[in-house]
């Protein structure tokens, strides 16, 4: 990880102490939730440490560290599977602060951002939908806003709106038809829901792998929602402009926190090669042991490697980090896998047990390769953008190299 300005350095060692020290030994036990009580303990330690929301400007009660550094906090934060939870740095509420600091307004602020930021409040987003809505692709989607007086009324049905079983409130995307009349583009538009509101209401839960996300990833019903035009998180018909301040930092806070859980993995398996022996040998000597070892310290530094570049280019030149946020997203939800695979294999029986945490690590970071976009569609708009690339190059002047043209021919030997 690159040098830290002391302050952001300083913080990290008192999040790692804190999460080593406070978090680690308050942890329920592997493939269990925390109990809500516990959970407003712990944050209220947090709080009194100097290591709560570390994200949020500290008019919001948080640390105020900018996103470049959010890397150097959010691993030591993974380092436990509560740790993200317990300084209020945890998705969805983690990305729905971000982009309400960006664009929501004072009054909305101050309404919904700051009794998240506080941790008094969660939050959902609901964007994914049933077949044929939206889910990797967000053109589908299909829950409708229609322009009453003074406001909207919104219908529709979501899926997998990840926290919203107790949430206050909801961040909700639907499509909007033109309103020339008042300036207002077809597009889609984000509205702030407060989860009581008439017409909306918590469906059946969908029961996933992982746990730790607080309020599950249940159905979300919308049915004659009407709200205010102050209800509008932005502008209306501009939705998917915002949302896009919204993926690039969320898939890669996602990075963040879940290398922290592999690097607690590799330190689990480090200390069994350190400490038991077979064949007659430390496991640490043996070659077989030696390469998964090696292997998964190739995996964390190419992952740190990516996530800190991606958050510079966030902060620097948000569109290139948004591109390249798709691709440290795939590459370290594999990456992130093999490391607890590898930490299992090791630790044999122990490995797939609960006398480890590892097994509920390799259910935690599994659905990241669907979340958030599958790992497919990722790789399917990363070969687009390298393509369309390549291709301005070329039309700007630069020497193709392909040799071969479309009939056979060798090019390069005919100039």
């Amino acid at each position: 990880m690159s040098q830290l300005p002391a302050d952001i350095e300083d913080l990290r060692l008192r999040t790692r102490a804190f999460i080593r020290e406070v978090v680690i030994p308050a942890e329920p036990k592997p493939g269990t939730t925390l109990a809500h009580a516990d959970r407003i303990v712990l944050m209220e330690q947090a709080k009194a440490a100097g290591v709560f929301a570390p994200h949020l400007p500290t008019e919001f009660g948080g640390q105020g560290v900018p996103l470049e550094h959010w890397p150097a906090i959010f691993i030591e934060a993974g380092y436990s599977p509560i740790g993200p939870a317990v300084l209020n740095c945890m998705a969805p509420d983690e990305g729905n602060m971000h982009m309400m600091n960006l664009i929501a307004t004072d009054a909305q602020k101050e309404r919904y951002l700051a009794p998240l930021g506080a941790g008094d409040a969660r939050s959902c987003f609901g964007m994914t939908e049933p077949h044929p809505g939206a889910g990797s692709d967000p053109a589908g989607l299909q829950t409708r806003a229609e322009r009453v007086d003074g406001g909207w009324r919104i219908n529709g049905h979501k899926r997998f709106s990840s926290g919203a079983d107790g949430a206050a409130f909801c961040i909700l995307m639907a499509t909007n038809e033109a309103i020339e009349a008042e300036g207002i583009p077809a597009g889609a538009t984000m509205f702030l829901v407060d989860m009581d509101h008439p017409g909306m209401r918590v469906g059946n839960p969908i029961h996933t792998i992982d746990s730790t996300v607080d309020g599950g990833h249940p159905h979300l019903y919308v049915e004659d929602v009407i709200v205010s035009d102050d209800a509008v998180l932005g502008a209306p018909g501009e939705g998917f402009r915002y949302a896009q301040l919204r993926p690039g930092p969320a898939h890669l806070t996602h990075c963040m926190r879940w290398l922290g859980h592999a690097q607690h993995a590799q330190d689990i398996a480090l200390d069994r090669a350190n400490t038991r022996e077979i064949f007659g040998s430390k496991i640490k000597d043996l070659g077989i042991a030696q390469e998964m070892l090696a292997q998964s310290e190739i995996d964390i530094e190419t992952s740190i490697a990516i996530i800190d570049r991606t958050a510079h280019l966030l902060e620097t030149d948000p569109k290139a980090g948004s591109a390249l946020s798709s691709i440290a997203k795939v590459h370290c939800s594999e990456a992130i896998f093999r490391i607890i695979d590898r930490a299992m294999q090791l630790c044999g029986g122990d490995g797939v047990s609960d006398a480890l945490p590892l097994a509920s690590y390799a259910n935690e970071v599994r659905p990241f390769r669907i979340y958030d976009g599958s790992n497919e569609t990722h790789k399917w708009a990363i070969s687009r953008r390298a393509a369309s690339r390549r291709r301005h190059e070329v039309e700007a002047g630069a020497q193709p190299l392909d040799r071969v043209d479309e009939h056979g021919r060798d090019t390069w030997a005919e100039r």
